[in-house]
């Protein structure tokens, strides 16, 4: 059975909103969904660790923010794995093109995804990308920047 879901993210993958915070951006995002259906999956999710926000099927490709080349996915997984195994207290990796030291939130994600503590999730929004003007709204509701992953399973 396959997935879809448009999930909000802070920018920063360690931050997280005050619950106050949090509910009005659930109630702003859930007037940007389409009707009764989509805003059944709405809900934001607190992780007491850093967590991979994946796009699921629809990654295409990994790039260095730095030099532009491609990251192969073998060294990206290993990457996450081994944060993984660190609890994520640390997203900094040296990447294997130009040597620079970046983090994995940070990297050209060719399918957007990232990392954080924090999402405000929908499970089937029946809509695609939100806007700039809708990102913004939402970003202004949490006070913090945020970024949109859209993710098929």
């Amino acid at each position: 059975m396959s997935g879809n879901y448009l999930t909000v993210i802070p920018a920063d993958p360690y931050w997280q909103p005050g619950k106050e915070a949090a509910d009005r951006a659930v109630v702003v995002l859930s007037a940007m969904l389409p009707d009764d259906d989509a805003r059944r999956g709405l809900e934001g999710r607190w992780h007491d660790t850093v967590e991979v926000v994946h796009c699921g099927t629809d990654m295409e490709k990994v790039s260095c923010p730095h030099c532009g080349a491609e990251i192969a996915h073998g060294w990206w997984a290993e990457a996450v794995s081994e944060r993984h195994a660190e609890s994520f207290t640390t997203l900094m990796a040296r990447v294997p093109c130009c040597g620079a030291e970046t983090s994995l939130n940070d990297l050209v994600y060719d399918w957007p995804m990232g990392f954080a503590r924090f999402r405000i999730e929908v499970l089937y929004p029946n809509r695609g990308w939100l806007t700039a003007d809708e990102l913004a709204a939402l970003a202004h509701v949490l006070g913090h920047p945020l970024r949109q992953i859209l993710t098929h399973i």
